[in-house]
């Protein structure tokens, strides 16, 4: 065997076996990156932000009153703040799927003056203290608002102290959470489908409904169920809005607020409710539609 024959056959073994004993190479032929190990500046700040982010839910499963756990959430008033919350953030969400889906594709398929400016109104509610919401709705449509006094005067609605207060409150903090995630889907989505139908003579309208829907219901299940999400742990934009009435405007996050000044251990029991359906909403999507190949 000459040097360059046995060179060349040390070349094809290093490459062909060198990388795959040291794990490197998986057999399939695909590469599996390498496990760094984290430098103690990184590692120590991180375990200190675990334990800053998982203390405080650790310490309320600790101190919950275990024992008379079901006695306080077979309470009427814990049924009736629970029933409540479904209800509301269920027709919130469904208020942002009928508005915040159009609104996504004018924001994603449309080009129009001034379309960043609106992209950044539609998003201004996630950083928008949700007191400055609930003030702000009330100047618009409470009984003497911009909007509010003509609802009143022509059609007797009065949206301000009600249960579809409560529903415009979530439904104001909650369609952003929808839109943008809409939005993104129907960018990443590929046009050319609907280009495929409107060349087959369907209207746009059919376009959207027979290609555009199925295209990304995963992104509008995800922005729904996270929707879904924040409208049930509202808290600042509804107490502003719609007050805390039992039975009528007093969700679960104003049941927590207003039984810690009394009764501590409800609290810590409606906080746990609060705290099971928020680990099971984001267990489902991180299943569904938040995982990464």
């Amino acid at each position: 065997m000459t040097r360059l024959e046995a060179s060349s056959d040390g070349a094809a073994n290093t490459l062909a076996g060198g990388p795959r004993r040291r794990g490197l190479i998986r057999p399939g032929g695909s590469r599996k990156p390498a496990a760094a190990r984290p430098p103690a500046a990184l590692l120590l700040p991180a375990l200190i932000g675990l334990a800053f982010l998982l203390l405080p839910l650790i310490a309320l499963l600790v101190r919950s009153p275990w024992r008379g756990l079901p006695e306080l959430l077979t309470s009427a008033a814990v049924w009736q703040a629970l029933r409540l919350s479904l209800v509301s953030a269920t027709a919130a969400t469904a208020v942002s799927l009928v508005l915040g889906v159009p609104l996504a594709w004018l924001l994603a398929r449309t080009d129009f003056p001034g379309r960043g400016l609106v992209r950044a109104l539609v998003t201004l509610p996630l950083v928008l203290p949700p007191v400055v919401g609930g003030v702000a709705l009330l100047m618009a449509l409470g009984r003497n608002g911009v909007v509010g006094r003509w609802l009143d005067a022509w059609f007797g609605i009065t949206l301000p102290f009600t249960t579809a207060g409560v529903v415009v409150a979530e439904a104001f903090v909650a369609m952003p959470f929808l839109v943008i995630s809409v939005e993104g889907t129907l960018r990443a989505a590929d046009p050319r489908y609907e280009e495929a139908a409107a060349t087959l003579g369907a209207s746009r309208f059919t376009v959207f409904r027979r290609v555009t829907l199925p295209l990304i219901a995963p992104g509008i299940a995800a922005g729904a169920v996270l929707a879904w999400a924040r409208a049930l742990g509202e808290f600042g934009a509804t107490i502003t809005f719609a007050g805390n009435f039992p039975g009528r405007t007093q969700t679960m996050p104003l049941a927590v607020y207003l039984a810690l000044q009394s009764d501590p251990e409800a609290a810590i029991a409606l906080s746990l409710v609060l705290l099971v359906v928020s680990i099971a909403v984001l267990a489902g999507l991180r299943d569904r539609w938040m995982t990464t190949s």
